[in-house]
């Protein structure tokens, strides 16, 4: 897809009404997204559009400025990627109305396909809270991906405990990834934080969106479409997390629930989704054990680090998860130290490897 018909594309998704089915109507009727921005009310009804819905379409147009918004992308430092990319998430893809656009910030690297959701309370105990850490740190430091919602609670200990990991993870937003509509606003650093670090924010609502109540539900349906499984860490009975393990299910994708107190109202649901035939997850190896992903570090660790000149594969050698300094590597590798800072530098622009400062190296995922 060309730039100019993207800019349509994206046009469109501002119109609230024009959701993915109704999207994947008019995708399939018109051959480029500026033909269906332009259309008349008759041409889209035709292409499945309801006559009310049409006739909004064609009342708010003149007050969707595509390049405008694509000024206001660039200002923010947005990016989009449609479903016909081929770095749209192919997960989702899979999933059924998955969205036409997603808007994000950070890196989507092709074939993002070994993610898992960690959701759950907003009001935490001591025991979620020490259960989220170690299992998303272990999951983290077996190359899997964490997504999760970047709300309060379970969700931002698993994006931090990613983190501190030096793992990848993606936050789902319901609403848009601007500053002003981030939400929730305390978590807009750690939003930057996550695509800073080789993460992404992703959301499907254009820039300027509030994050509005039924926004959520659709969030949590790309949370879970985006993964193999859902873990959900201490929920209520009434909790959004069981909507996020509900779209799971009729994704035909895994969930997990860590077990907590009958007397705590907080993991009512979770227990309660074990009763149902949720997996049972008291430590990351249980989950990468049912989705037999036992081999997944080696898998990526040998997919993606390959050296491409003799100084990269001597440097490689002596690279590992822990941080090594660059003194370390002079003295094991007897290069020179010049040939070292210059293949370092080309290694990381390549995402081989991660500066962590302080003249520390770290080989990348």
């Amino acid at each position: 897809m060309d730039n100019n018909d993207l800019k349509y594309l994206i046009a469109l998704t501002h119109f609230p009404k024009f959701g993915p089915v109704r999207m994947a109507r008019i995708k399939k009727r018109f051959p480029f997204w500026k033909d269906a921005f332009h259309a008349s009310t008759e041409a889209l009804v035709r292409a499945g559009i309801e006559e009310n819905i049409a006739d909004e379409f064609a009342a708010a147009r003149s007050g969707i400025d595509p390049d405008g918004i694509m000024e206001k992308l660039a200002k923010e430092n947005i990016k989009t990627v449609a479903i016909d990319d081929k770095l749209y998430p192919k997960p989702l893809k899979e999933i059924y109305s998955p969205p036409a656009l997603l808007y994000y910030k950070g890196k989507l690297p092709e074939n993002e396909e070994f993610n898992i959701a960690v959701v759950g309370s907003r009001k935490y105990s001591s025991y979620g809270q020490m259960a989220a850490e170690r299992i998303v740190e272990d999951l983290a430091k077996n190359n899997l991906t964490i997504v999760s919602g970047l709300a309060l609670g379970i969700d931002a200990l698993a994006h931090n405990a990613a983190l501190k990991a030096r793992g990848r993870t993606i936050a789902v937003l319901g609403s848009g990834l601007d500053k002003q509509s981030i939400y929730p606003y305390s978590n807009r650093y750690l939003a930057d934080k996550i695509a800073a670090s080789g993460g992404a924010v992703i959301s499907e609502f254009p820039v300027g969106s509030p994050p509005l109540k039924h926004h959520f539900p659709q969030r949590n349906r790309v949370i879970s479409g985006l993964s193999l499984g859902t873990l959900v860490i201490e929920a209520s009975k009434k909790s959004g997390s069981l909507i996020t393990a509900q779209f799971a299910l009729e994704q035909n994708r895994e969930v997990f629930a860590v077990p907590g107190s009958i007397y705590s109202p907080n993991s009512d649901g979770a227990n309660d989704l074990i009763k149902k035939g949720a997996k049972v997850a008291v430590c990351a190896a249980d989950i990468m054990e049912a989705l037999d992903l036992a081999q997944i570090s080696s898998f990526i660790d040998n997919k993606k680090i390959i050296p491409e000149t003799p100084e990269e594969e001597n440097l490689l050698n002596y690279m590992e998860k822990e941080p090594i300094h660059i003194n370390d590597l002079i003295r094991l590798t007897k290069l020179d130290t010049n040939i070292i800072n210059s293949t370092l530098v080309i290694m990381e622009m390549k995402g081989m490897v991660k500066n962590l400062g302080n003249m520390e190296y770290v080989i990348a995922r």
